[in-house]
């Protein structure tokens, strides 16, 4: 068994995401694709074309219930997670007690039980899980670390955190398996678990306390209804009402998502572009968050998923000034197309500007020099799959911050409470303690 990530790799789901995966193996000679996992004949089948596309050869396909066969038949060095993330702990579990390494997208799971059934492997195997934050390799990120980290803001003593997604991008949540909390554990897990993770990293600490407001405010039949965008259509392939529907998606005009999901759909039913305004949609659109840190520091967040331009602010007040992040994704979408919703491969169409500014208390403030590609989750993505598995032919290895990003499972269950508990406090408008959750960590 290898020491390292990579080597001899299966693929485990074979949603868009995955394809971020194949073609970092594919490029890299250290390590091979050597099986899929995917329940889904067609989907697999279109990620068999893209391995020989790529020049690589086509894979045997496993279902679900072949999983452990394929482990050992197929000499398994590391796993890759990209299945829906309410199944995670299906293939992280017998994966660790197999010896098997193992690189999971984000969120780790989706509930307090699964979440501790994989710690409880962890401390049962002394195996170790690696969660792909992928936003922590960002320069830009890493140039708010840095600065925190030396100190340029004093102690930090509270953080705000506004995150927009637009109309385009966050409608995609309620088209698809998202819109179930059963599956995604709504945004708060799912989407957010990229910045709890962040901030947590920023201020080094942990979370101790949570609370929230969240509620359906925009998208689901009742709200469509109330603001007048509502259509009476199930899905939007074949729907007459779908066609002046802005929000939605044609999911043939893209060769990916037709590839993946239209061409895909015969095999299990699975509709890639539901209507946001339908009855039934489980999950949250506007969320306000509490989050009080072990070592005192307080943070306000909150998220839109129903915004006319897509990005984020973050601003951190310490003892001696104040650090602002802003990054413009996208200043507007047009209704009616599919791009940027297999997100981060490519910017986000009129992609705007990120900024980080300095502001000492009694000083001019400072706009400092940022590195920003707007493709990639920021170019986080790149300097991701370098790190975990190691640098493309001719590329220096890295040795800088990039190397020192990796995120375990600890770092995964401390993003992952931090959503539950506050859709727990959704439902019970209560404060709740991460200590009350007894991890075993």
């Amino acid at each position: 068994m290898s020491t390292t990530l990579g080597g001899r790799v299966a693929i485990v789901g074979t949603g868009h995401r995955a394809a971020m995966f194949v073609r970092g193996i594919v490029a890299r000679p250290s390590s091979v694709v050597v099986a899929i996992c995917e329940p889904n004949r067609i989907r697999a089948a279109s990620y068999n074309k893209l391995l020989t596309e790529l020049g690589a050869q086509a894979v045997p396909v496993y279902k679900p219930q072949e999983f452990k066969d394929m482990l050992q038949k197929e000499q398994v060095e590391t796993i890759v997670v990209t299945c829906p993330d309410h199944l995670h702990n299906e293939y992280i579990v017998p994966a660790l007690e197999a010896g098997v390494r193992v690189l999971t997208e984000k969120p780790m799971t989706t509930d307090i039980d699964k979440c501790r059934q994989i710690l409880e492997t962890i401390q049962r195997t002394g195996q170790h899980l690696t969660v792909t934050f992928n936003y922590r390799y960002n320069p830009v990120h890493e140039l708010v670390k840095r600065t925190i980290a030396e100190g340029k803001i004093g102690k930090v003593l509270s953080v705000h955190f506004e995150w927009l997604l637009d109309t385009v991008h966050g409608a995609d949540y309620f088209r698809r398996w998202h819109r179930s909390k059963a599956n995604s554990g709504g945004l708060m897990v799912h989407k957010s678990g990229h910045h709890f993770d962040l901030v947590n990293w920023w201020i080094d600490s942990e979370p101790e306390t949570v609370a929230g407001f969240g509620k359906l405010a925009f998208y689901g039949d009742k709200a469509g209804k109330e603001h007048g965008w509502a259509r009476d259509y199930e899905r939007a392939r074949g729907s007459d009402q779908a066609r002046d529907d802005p929000f939605a998606i044609n999911i043939e005009a893209d060769p990916e998502l037709k590839g993946l999901y239209a061409d895909a759909e015969g095999e299990d039913g699975y509709h890639r572009d539901q209507n946001v305004f339908a009855p039934g949609i489980g999950i949250e659109d506007d969320m306000s968050v509490m989050v009080r840190y072990v070592n005192g520091v307080t943070m306000t967040y909150h998220l839109t998923a129903y915004s006319p331009w897509e990005g984020y602010r973050v601003m951190f007040n310490g003892s001696q000034g104040r650090l602002e992040l802003n990054v413009v994704e996208s200043q507007f979408r047009v209704p009616n197309t599919a791009d940027g919703l297999v997100h981060g491969i490519s910017a986000l169409p009129n992609a705007g500007d990120a900024t980080v500014v300095l502001h000492n208390l009694w000083q001019k403030p400072v706009n400092l020099p940022v590195i920003y590609d707007h493709a990639g989750h920021g170019g986080g993505d790149a300097r991701m799959l370098s790190v975990l598995f190691g640098p493309l032919v001719g590329a220096e290895p890295e040795t800088g911050d990039a190397a020192k990003q990796s995120a375990n499972e600890r770092d995964g269950a401390m993003a992952l409470v931090v959503g539950l508990l506050a859709n727990e406090s959704f439902k019970t408008e209560k404060f709740l303690s991460v200590k009350d959750l007894n991890l075993p960590l």
